[in-house]
């Protein structure tokens, strides 16, 4: 069975070239393009890795991390989840590390074939 990846990214050009180099590789890829989506897509679990942005519409990534974590769910319900952001030095990476991230990953710097190495690094 594949391993199922949700891309929450609200730049529809980044979240649909990571989704189309993701699922090139085998992966089962699900998308949110808000933060809305990417919550109630969290909330059910079951993925073995999100791509969570940390600037969304409507529930920034780190509102959705709180949001989980006051819901009391569980953190592996989501095996594990990475911060993706432009900024290397953002307060924001530590406190989604505090939240419980297992890493972060710098948009401006992926290239199509780190993407795929960062996700399967992380699969690992």
């Amino acid at each position: 069975m594949s391993k199922k990846i949700l891309i929450v990214e609200d730049e529809q050009y980044l979240r649909e070239l990571y989704e189309e180099i993701i699922k090139d590789e085998g992966f089962a890829v699900d998308t949110a393009k808000d933060g809305w989506e990417g919550y109630s897509a969290m909330s059910k679990g079951g993925y073995d890795l999100v791509l969570l942005d940390i600037m969304l519409p409507k529930l920034d990534g780190l509102e959705i991390l709180q949001k989980l974590k006051k819901a009391g769910l569980p953190k592996k319900a989501n095996k594990k989840v990475v911060i993706l952001t432009n900024l290397s030095k953002d307060l924001a990476i530590a406190h989604g590390l505090e939240l419980g991230c297992d890493g972060y990953l710098i948009k401006s710097d992926l290239t199509p074939d780190q993407v795929i190495k960062s996700v399967k690094g992380f699969l690992e």
